[in-house]
């Protein structure tokens, strides 16, 4: 236990000495010199209390005892250190107000006062605030960190991920130096040596171990690995700090593969053990947690290869008993005898057309005959009636004929004349058209051009010579003019000056 930070008021013993010797107004050679006056137990009591009382200080030491009681108005406890005991009492309020739940073993820092209980005559170490100090301190803000990280979802366990059962690629990432790394790649080589294995050396301790295990994480992920092993062996709860860096937790949260954690020993338990997808409790049970052991696969394989072949032959058993029964039924022991009732059936049914048909033949036959004779009995009387309903017709045609032709003259004229001004005003707007298309046209035809002055050239085969590549020398030429042909041969050929413009006006 020590103490720091004294501070004694000017007048802290200001009050008059009791020890001191009063004087009587007697000579100090006198009988009274030497004697001093009692105090009561109260004064004294309150002499010291109000001695004590001057003086705050600071204390830091270690928790050994603590009182809570439901009821009473202070907490009281005890702190020590390796000489001394110091009873304290702190006032409820001020005890919930410092936030800090306290407990025998914790070490703690105290600002406060001394002071007296008079009834009982016991000396008590006021404490007006408290705080704990050393490992304490770092144990709160771990627990306050855990806390806040829990109510995000950090450490729900619908977020951990399944281990991969046999991952192709583990990632490391721990002190390159040590014996925890070597731990990992023997447990890892005896297990699953089929796994291929990335390193990520980083510090494990030290103010830069969290962020360089944050980059050795992502640089496990980079390598391909399908789980991550987070760990480093045992040490103090100081040494175990940078596990219990917030920006870590979230960067362990975040990582798409599986994280496992080994970091120191059974007791041990960071933040990062509590957000990671799996807790080991060394970072041997670690590897061991990301590998299969190789005797566990043996024998999985082992009782797989026994199941399947049970199973193959129970299969095989089983169909062979189906087919056996299946090769019992009378289909297949006489094919015939699956289609011989539709055959009976369409054997009866050709029979019963047959007859249907000789049957329906006579029938037929009976009723043309009839037919026929009855037409051959109506005609005579048809005819003699269609004879006299045609010569009345054309008796009424005769009388109807001279009117209707004349209405239909007058008729056809009445079209006539309508139908020639139609014509004329259609043939004059179509020769105005067709005047226009002509003078289109013309404007439009070779001959005119020919006319202007042009010639048109033309090779054996007809073609119009439009470029100098087409006319060797020698070869005959039909110019075309505007009032014949000019054959011609080519003498010589004569490119021009200004092909751009030339080709532009083709």
């Amino acid at each position: 236990m020590s103490i720091r930070g004294v501070q004694r008021p000017e007048n802290a013993f200001s009050r008059p000495n009791p020890f001191q010797p009063v004087a009587d107004g007697s000579d100090a050679d006198g009988p009274a010199a030497g004697v001093s006056k009692a105090l009561s137990v109260s004064a004294a009591v309150d002499l010291a209390k109000g001695a004590l009382e001057g003086i705050q200080v600071t204390v830091l030491g270690e928790v050994s005892e603590f009182s809570n009681r439901p009821g009473y108005k202070a907490v009281y406890f005890t702190v020590k250190d390796e000489r001394a005991t110091l009873p304290c009492m702190m006032w409820t309020g001020r005890y919930r107000a410092c936030g800090v739940d306290v407990c025998v073993g914790q070490k703690v820092e105290m600002t406060g006062r001394f002071s007296v209980y008079a009834p009982k005559g016991r000396m008590n170490f006021d404490v007006q605030s408290l705080s704990l100090a050393g490992e304490g301190r770092l144990r709160m803000e771990v627990a306050n960190l855990a806390r806040r990280l829990e109510a995000e979802g950090l450490m729900a366990p619908s977020r951990k991920r399944p281990i991969p059962v046999m991952p192709e690629v583990i990632g490391i990432v721990t002190s390159p130096r040590g014996s925890v790394v070597h731990d990992m790649l023997r447990t890892l080589r005896r297990r699953f040596p089929l796994s291929r294995v990335v390193v990520a050396g980083v510090p494990v301790e030290g103010p830069q171990a969290a962020r360089a295990m944050m980059t050795g994480l992502r640089a496990a992920y980079d390598a391909g690995a399908e789980v991550i092993l987070l760990g480093r062996g045992g040490g103090s709860f100081e040494d175990l700090m940078p596990f219990n860096d917030e920006k870590l937790a979230i960067t362990i949260s975040r990582c798409p593969v599986p994280v496992i954690t080994g970091i120191g020993h059974e007791p041990d338990t960071t933040i990062a053990d509590m957000v990671a997808d799996l807790r080991a409790s060394t970072p041997t049970a670690a590897a061991e947690a990301a590998s299969p052991a190789r005797e566990a696969l043996e024998e999985q394989f082992s009782a797989q290869a026994l199941a399947l072949g049970r199973a193959v032959r129970t299969t095989v058993s089983q169909l062979r008993s189906h087919v056996a029964h299946v090769a019992t039924r009378p289909v297949f022991q006489d094919p015939q005898a699956l289609f011989a009732t539709d055959a009976q059936t369409l054997d009866y049914a050709t029979s019963r057309m047959a007859r249907a048909l000789s049957l329906l033949a006579v029938q037929d036959r009976d009723r043309v005959a009839s037919l026929a004779r009855r037409m051959a009995a109506s005609i005579p009387r048809n005819l003699e009636r269609d004879r006299s309903a045609l010569t009345l017709a054309q008796s009424r045609l005769a009388a109807a004929m001279p009117a209707t032709a004349a209405r239909a003259a007058d008729d056809v004229e009445r079209a006539g004349d309508a139908l020639f001004r139609a014509a004329d005003a259609e043939l004059a707007r179509f020769g105005h058209n067709i005047a226009l298309q002509a003078a289109r046209l013309h404007d439009l035809s070779p001959l005119a051009v020919l006319a202007r002055g042009y010639a048109v050239a033309r090779d054996e085969a007809g073609g119009v010579v439009k470029s100098i590549d087409a006319a060797t020398v020698g070869s005959p030429l039909f110019v075309s003019v505007s009032d014949g042909t000019l054959h011609c041969t080519v003498d010589a050929v004569e490119a021009s000056r200004h092909p751009a413009i030339e080709k532009e006006t083709a």
